[in-house]
């Protein structure tokens, strides 16, 4: 029902081939332009053909794993008669990368339409594997998205998605772990760390919150709140690499290697059994995470609804706070498509058109990236059940108002995450954060290095 944020998922075969073919090829790189979002001018006769195309006969291809998007499609069919659209459920993730892959090598069986989450898609469009979209005028559509999403899609001058869906973070605590401790919402990391000592006092087999070894995406948000850049392209294939001395980073190290070294975290890995029973239980006390949250919320532990309300996520500087996108995706076109600018309509109509974000947020469970329902009084004064009547949808917007738009990942983040476990996640597991840290680092350099980039660290 959402877009998962774990970001677990490893699709390395074939990654070096084709970075190293794009670099070979062109110089590649995936330095964000969200600034103009469009570093070319449409063609004038591209931009035609998408709205043409509207009204032509064509069937297409849509690979997505949301739970409920056939809903939002069919409207779109009702609207376009002529256009027929074939959704099919390629995978979770990793899963549909690694079958995107395989279909672009072979040259045949790939979609024409194709959802591809924010930290994945650097890599797509470096190898050209997805459509510029700039070149069909879709940068007209950057004042319809939250400059965060849209920053996500806005690579190297070009635009190689529209945005669907994001996760500006929150924090979704217990109420009645909370009232009996005596402790209210923490509004700065450390008042964070003061709740999470009293609630361990109070009862040593809870946790304020868990954090999952094997989550990359997650430590990343993190790192993003607290105002860490640790990755940067510049150019076509520059990139930087400051995880060992990105002031964001230090930070963010400071503060979570005390709650590990004092046992006041648990890192487990999420979405299991074991953690949804820690979560209705009340083991844990909060969750830290993005917008989409509520869905699975209320379909994992329904027992635990009106027990649980959402706040905004502490702060290290009160006086300017900062907030990040914890999962997302765009929908992209792929280049095998037989008829790109419908499929080019398609993708704005589906992540754009009032209607069509309307029924991904209430049909399909995702969190809007677009400003008309991010606005919207119905939408944000829209009491949610599970929350016990709160009107939780105000809070969550204002995060997504509040998140830095400065965040870029690497172009080959795809591979970063599949070590991360190996090295971070180790150190979230009783190691050293810092060692853990470098650990990464020097594994994505030695890839980076072998692909043909040219990488820099902020030491």
């Amino acid at each position: 029902m959402r877009t998962l944020p774990s970001r677990r998922g490893v699709v390395t075969a074939g990654i070096g081939a084709a970075l190293a073919l794009a670099l070979a090829a062109c110089g590649g790189g995936s330095g964000s332009d969200a600034g103009s979002g469009s570093g070319q001018a449409p063609v004038p006769s591209a931009t035609a053909a998408v709205q043409d195309a509207l009204n032509k006969p064509a069937e297409l291809t849509f690979w997505t794993w949301v739970t409920g998007i056939e809903k939002t499609v069919a409207r779109f069919e009702a609207k376009y008669p002529n256009i027929k659209v074939n959704v099919v459920k390629a995978g979770q993730s990793a899963d549909e990368y690694t079958k995107l892959q395989t279909a672009l090598k072979a040259g045949s069986g790939a979609p024409d339409v194709a959802q591809i989450e924010y930290f994945a898609l650097p890599q797509f469009a470096l190898s050209k594997q997805v459509v510029n979209l700039a070149e069909y005028g879709a940068g007209s559509l950057k004042d319809k998205f939250a400059a965060s999403a849209w920053g996500q899609v806005a690579i190297n001058g070009g635009v190689y998605g529209v945005p669907q869906d994001t996760g500006p973070m929150a924090m979704f605590y217990r109420k009645d772990v909370f009232d009996k401790v005596g402790i209210k919402p923490p509004t700065t990391w450390t008042e964070f760390l003061d709740a999470a000592r009293k609630i361990k006092k109070a009862d040593p087999d809870k946790f304020i919150t868990s954090i999952d070894p094997g989550d990359a995406g997650g430590v990343d948000s993190l790192i993003w709140q607290a105002g860490g850049v640790p990755f940067r392209t510049s150019g076509t294939s520059d990139v930087r690499i400051g995880l060992a001395s990105d002031p964001g980073v230090k930070q963010w190290v400071d503060t979570w290697g005390t709650l590990l070294k004092e046992k006041l975290v648990d890192p487990q890995p999420g979405w299991t059994d074991e953690w949804w029973k820690s979560m209705d239980s009340g083991r844990y006390a909060l969750w830290l995470a993005g917008a989409w949250a509520p869905s699975p919320m209320a379909g994992s532990i329904p027992k635990s609804a009106g027990k649980w309300a959402v706040a905004p996520m502490p702060q290290y500087d009160p006086a300017k706070p900062m907030n990040a996108e914890n999962g997302g995706s765009s929908v992209a076109v792929i280049p095998q498509s037989k008829n790109i600018p419908a499929a080019v309509a398609f993708a704005e109509w589906l992540n754009s058109d009032p209607e069509a974000v309307k029924s991904l947020n209430t049909e399909a469970g995702l969190f809007p990236a677009t400003k008309v329902l991010l606005g919207d009084p119905a939408f944000r004064d829209a009491p949610l059940e599970f929350f016990g009547g709160q009107k939780a949808n105000q809070i969550l917007s204002d995060a997504s108002a509040a998140v830095r738009t400065d965040w870029q990942y690497l172009p080959f983040q795809v591979y970063a995450n599949s070590v991360f476990k190996d090295t971070v996640g180790q150190a979230l597991d009783g190691g050293d954060l810092a060692a853990g840290l470098k650990s990464w680092q020097d594994r994505i350099t030695t890839f980076g290095d072998q692909q043909g980039f040219t990488i820099s660290s902020g030491d």
